[in-house]
């Protein structure tokens, strides 16, 4: 089976700075992958690269076995890669309503179609984003990705500074995204337990490299071995 995102020998970071090196990644659709680590070690800077907004220094990247033109963030979305940033990312004077028709395609969902999966937008709907709280505004930035239909849906840090409660609903839809819509999702996660415990596979990143990968059941199930991971004492794994 051709896996819906691969990237292979993939290395990147800011103009001559390396932030990641040699990331074999492949993605099955309707899987979730949590990308796990400390901070600062690569994780948005892959991202970043993986959805065409920085080129990568090495390597190559494929979804659905097709080349990934790269350092191209509109034809990595054409070729169905969506973000969601860290900081969300929305037109804050906009209503949600205009948030969504900003990202719609013709022939796609629709901005309505989207109180299917996030009814809790439907009383904002009319509202400035900038005046919704930071859990809806997470809906919303999710609302904006699924409305273009990805393949590929790159989730950096979802639950930065929001309730526990809200966390745990965002999850939720993650994993009703993958196994309904046919997504491959990449989670980038501070909050360890609870990615691994909705996604299927699971690594972590440390100095830029794959130190530990798996199942996230072998990664929840080894606690030291994750510990070691994240404090630098693992070796990168081997391709």
């Amino acid at each position: 089976m051709t896996a819906r995102l691969e990237c292979a020998g993939l290395s990147g970071g800011y103009d001559t700075a390396v932030a990641f090196r040699d990331i074999d990644l492949a993605l099955e659709e309707g899987t979730i992958q949590a990308l796990l680590g400390p901070n600062g070690a690569g994780k948005t800077t892959l991202l970043l690269t993986l959805s065409g907004f920085l080129p990568p220094h090495a390597g190559t990247i494929t979804i659905d076995g097709e080349p990934l033109k790269t350092g191209r963030p509109a034809r990595a979305n054409k070729a169905g890669a969506v973000l969601v940033p860290d900081n969300r990312n929305l037109f804050t004077t906009l209503s949600v309503e205009d948030n969504l028709r900003a990202a719609c395609h013709r022939g796609g969902p629709s901005p309505r179609d989207m109180l299917a999966v996030f009814p809790a937008l439907e009383p904002r709907w009319h509202l400035r984003a900038g005046a919704l709280s930071g859990g809806e505004q997470q809906m919303l930035a999710m609302a904006r990705a699924l409305v273009q239909e990805p393949r590929v849906l790159l989730i950096d840090e979802l639950s930065m500074g929001l309730a526990p409660l809200i966390v745990e609903a965002l999850f939720d839809t993650v994993e009703q995204i993958a196994h309904e819509r046919g997504c491959a999702v990449l989670l980038v996660e501070q909050h360890v337990t609870l990615a691994l415990s909705v996604a299927d596979r699971a690594a972590v990143l440390n100095r830029g490299s794959i130190v530990l990968e798996g199942t996230a059941a072998e990664l929840l199930a080894d606690q030291s071995q994750l510990q070691a991971a994240y404090l630098g004492s693992l070796e990168p794994t081997q391709p």
